[in-house]
């Protein structure tokens, strides 16, 4: 009995359950069922024979290779509902039968091209409520021909695989709802002619291309397999483009349009087919005429309104149509830019605004102009050196009797920085299109062109080199004689300035700190007297008050004019006669009735007369042997 004991325990470990599954063999099938148990990443002991393996609920977080390693028999797998935000390359790679994945719930944010290569016979993909941004063009390479469901809801697409989903024949139900995807490319469904349920519900959709899937829906008997479709949600343009839409009269879900304003609102099926309109473009503004220099950029600009909005394109002088090249640029929004312009750029180029309503042309000219040259000769290729300019500027110094019926060009206001240029209107027989002034510094030997129109005589050149010389030259540039003639150049005159050294900054910093530094000395000086002088105050008053003698203020009995007092005769005591009613304004001795100003006063003059008086009343009381409070004081 031992070796047959011995067999069955090898059997059961082989088919051990992982510990915190629960498996089922159920008519030779066995399911594995690990929903909800806390599980982190894949158990590592899951039978290899299972058929179906549900992971829902948990915080998976990463998927690899080795997680399902030749688990071919594998039928049905769910992953939704855990935390899963990479899918390693060929994580299904041995799950050659597997029909139906579940990722839904997770936070994918990308699937790359080898992230679901494997399962071939996969017939449901489940991805919604993912953060999907991106989908990689070749995903779906490895069960285009076998999917039948496909759900990308509730994810933040913009664009899908188009090309790819437009590849799967057996699909029969698409779910793009609730994404940013804002245009569908015309015959993206053309192929798909099992699809019977397509939900674009809340995207932005503006329009719909025309695409002969969405008629399917009009006749159930003649078509293989009626279209479901819903797009509610969508910020409709109900104009011209969705007119065959409308004339489909599908009985689908209550889409409305947003615009135009006149229609924004309204239930999309109800609105008549006479307002579906569009309006024709209209060309508000463009370039006229442009003239540049050989070898600099040109710019032309063409803008265009209409509904809907106007597709623009470009045709040259040779009346090709002007694309995307190493040196042009055509813009979505109608501008087109020439990085270096040549003599064979030069002509009339044409701007189109085409719509589903009609079509808008403007011309705009292009004018360019051959690189100036004057002096003595020019560098290799025609182009001026940098040394053409300052012989100019020599020879047309070293000359200047050949120049007498040329207007003068002066440089003054002469600044570290800036300068400002100067010329006389020259002869008027001779017509000027435009001047131009050409100018280098011995700092930098690249030779600058300013282009002032005909109608001025001033300019100011700003951020030059301080304490750098410059040569100057100015030259007339007239009007062509036929179409072949090259622009005519003729040089006006010359000049040699040299711009002022940059200010020191140590001399304005002293100056600045020597200022500071006096003016806080001065108000130091000031405050310091003002506070002496308030606490000589405080002091003064306080020692008058504090120190000065009690004076007792009787009734005048005598008054002597500078000679000696009598002797005061001895007077019975009687009581003192009423004092007479004296002026508040003088009364030093009554409190009780006097009060504010003569109050004030009064005090002031007795202190005064203390500090001033106070040595002389005391030695006078002293040699009359009197004592302070037989002191009589006359109030004057």
């Amino acid at each position: 009995m031992a070796p047959p004991l011995l067999l069955l325990l090898l059997a059961s470990g082989a088919a051990a359950c992982p510990l915190p599954c629960v498996c089922q063999n159920l008519s030779e099938s066995l399911s594995t069922l690990c929903a909800h148990r806390g599980l982190l990443f894949v158990p590592p002991n899951v039978d290899r024979r299972t058929v179906e393996l549900r992971l829902a609920d948990n915080f998976i977080q990463a998927l690899g290779p080795p997680d399902f390693r030749n688990m071919t028999g594998l039928v049905d797998l769910t992953l939704s509902r855990n935390a899963i935000t990479r899918i390693g390359a060929r994580a299904f790679g041995d799950l050659e039968s597997l029909r139906s994945l579940h990722l839904d719930g997770n936070r994918l944010v990308e699937l790359g091209s080898g992230s679901l290569r494997g399962p071939v016979n996969l017939q449901h993909l489940i991805l919604s409520g993912n953060q999907l941004g991106r989908i990689s063009p070749g995903a779906f390479d490895d069960f285009l021909d076998s999917l039948e469901d496909l759900d990308l809801s509730y994810n933040n697409l913009r664009q899908v695989p188009w090309a790819g989903i437009g590849a799967m024949p057996a699909l029969h139900t698409l779910n793009l709802d609730h994404n940013l995807i804002d245009a569908l490319p015309p015959g993206a469904f053309a192929q798909l002619s099992q699809l019977s349920r397509l939900d674009l519900t809340s995207n932005r959709l503006t329009t719909l291309a025309p695409d002969p899937l969405f008629s399917r829906g009009r006749n159930a008997e003649a078509s293989p397999a009626p279209l479901v479709l819903s797009f509610s949600g969508n910020p409709l343009h109900c104009n011209c483009e969705l007119l065959w839409l409308r004339r489909l009269a599908r009985p689908d879900d209550l889409e409305t349009c947003a615009s135009p304003p006149g229609l924004a609102g309204r239930y999309f099926w109800a609105v008549p087919e006479g307002e579906f309109s569009c309006e024709p473009p209209l060309i508000a503004r463009h370039t006229q005429r442009l003239w540049v220099l050989e070898g600099q950029r040109a710019t032309l600009r063409c803008r265009a309104l209409g509904d809907p909005a106007p597709t623009m394109h470009w045709v040259g002088p040779d009346d090709r149509l002007v694309g995307n090249s190493s040196r042009a640029r055509a813009f979505p929004n109608g501008t087109l830019e020439i990085g270096v312009t040549g003599s064979g750029d030069a002509g009339g180029y044409t701007c189109i605004a085409t719509n589903p309503a009609g079509e808008a042309t403007a011309r705009v000219e292009l004018r360019v102009l051959a690189l100036p040259h004057g002096g003595n000769g020019s560098a290799e290729g025609g182009r001026p050196g940098p040394s053409d300019i300052a012989a100019s500027a020599r020879t047309a110094a070293e000359g200047e009797g050949t120049l007498e019926s040329e207007p003068a060009v002066q440089v003054t206001e002469v600044t570290a920085t800036s300068g400002l240029v100067s010329w006389g209107p020259g002869r008027p027989a001779d017509p000027v299109w435009m001047f131009q002034i050409q100018y280098n510094s011995s700092e930098d030997e690249t030779l600058i062109y300013r282009i002032v129109p005909a109608s001025s005589h001033h300019f100011l050149l700003k951020h030059l080199v301080p304490g750098a010389d410059y040569d100057l030259c100015l030259l007339a540039l007239s009007p062509a004689a036929g179409p072949s003639d090259l622009t005519a150049t003729r040089l006006l005159g010359c000049a040699h300035f040299s711009t002022l050294p940059a200010a020191p900054l140590c001399h304005a910093l002293q100056a600045h700190v020597l200022g500071g530094t006096l003016t806080v000395a001065v108000g130091g000086v000031l405050v310091a007297a003002l506070l002496v002088f308030t606490v000589a105050l405080l002091v003064r008053g306080r020692g008058a008050g504090n120190g000065r003698l009690p004076l007792k203020l009787s009734h005048v009995q005598s008054q002597t004019n500078g000679g000696p007092s009598p002797t005061p005769k001895a007077h019975p005591p009687r009581s003192p006669p009423p004092r007479p009613q004296r002026s508040c304004s003088l009364d030093l001795g009554d409190a009780g009735g006097c009060y504010g100003y003569a109050r004030r006063l009064g005090g002031a003059w007795a202190r005064r007369s203390h500090s001033v008086h106070g040595g002389l009343l005391g030695a006078g009381c002293r040699g009359m042997g009197g004592s302070t409070e037989q002191l009589e004081e006359s109030v004057v």
